[in-house]
């Protein structure tokens, strides 16, 4: 932050305590960005590996780096119920 480099906060335990929320709400004001390990089950993943890597492609991305780890949701997909 010092630097002012983009830092990602990645927590994953949940539930989340009062002193947790607070302090990631002063990160996020300091312009850290926090993103929750939480995998999407919109894409229907196979395996516990699918769900790693969308977890690893959200955090790419917020990064800038190019990955292929799974296609992009878009909201065009047609669900398959």
């Amino acid at each position: 932050m010092k630097e002012r480099r983009k830092l990602i906060v990645v927590p994953r335990e949940a539930p989340v305590s009062t002193p947790h929320l607070e302090a990631m709400a002063r990160m996020s004001a300091w312009g850290v960005v926090i993103l929750p390990a939480s995998p999407g089950f919109y894409n229907s993943p196979e395996s516990i590996g699918d769900l790693v890597d969308f977890v690893v492609a959200r955090i790419l991305d917020q990064m800038g780096v190019e990955h292929s780890l799974g296609r992009r949701w878009t909201g065009d997909e047609v669900s398959r119920d």
